[in-house]
């Protein structure tokens, strides 16, 4: 993790605990013997983190990562949440939104000749049903439970 970003994650777990500046600076010469992150290096910064963390602090695991809204159409929305079942369930090896992508372009591209780079830009009902299909197809086979 870089300087900056544990910087930010030092300020947000402050936020978090209630924690002010000056008690702040109290607690990093504590943790590392420096009052100024400043003047720290990473490995200091880490110190510090470890001393949010003893006191309750809990970083989301997600930080940092780009949050999109929700897909406007519902059946987009279930391709996302079928997505989210199979990543739940360890069948995926990128159970994110770039995989999902990647698994649309590698199943569709040859079929439909060009495939979106995101898929809630997909517009087309009969080609998000079939992205529907094989993601539930897919769920089957894995023993994955669909509400019916």
């Amino acid at each position: 993790m870089t300087t900056r970003r544990l910087q930010k994650l030092i300020h947000v777990g402050c936020r978090e605990l209630g924690i002010d500046s000056d008690t702040r600076r109290a607690l990093q010469l504590v943790a590392c013997g420096k009052a100024s992150m400043t003047e720290m290096d990473e490995e200091d910064l880490k110190q510090v983190v470890d001393a949010l963390k003893a006191r309750g602090f809990a970083p989301d695991k997600r930080a940092g990562r780009k949050r999109y809204p929700a897909a406007r159409r519902a059946d987009l929305r279930l391709v996302h949440v079928l997505w989210g079942k199979l990543g739940s369930a360890g069948e995926l090896d990128q159970p994110t939104r770039a995989g999902l992508n990647t698994f649309v372009r590698t199943q569709f591209a040859a079929k439909w000749g060009s495939v979106p780079i995101d898929i809630d830009t997909l517009r087309d009902a009969d080609k998000i049903n079939a992205v529907v299909r094989a993601l539930k197809a897919w769920c089957t086979r894995a023993g994955i439970e669909l509400r019916k």
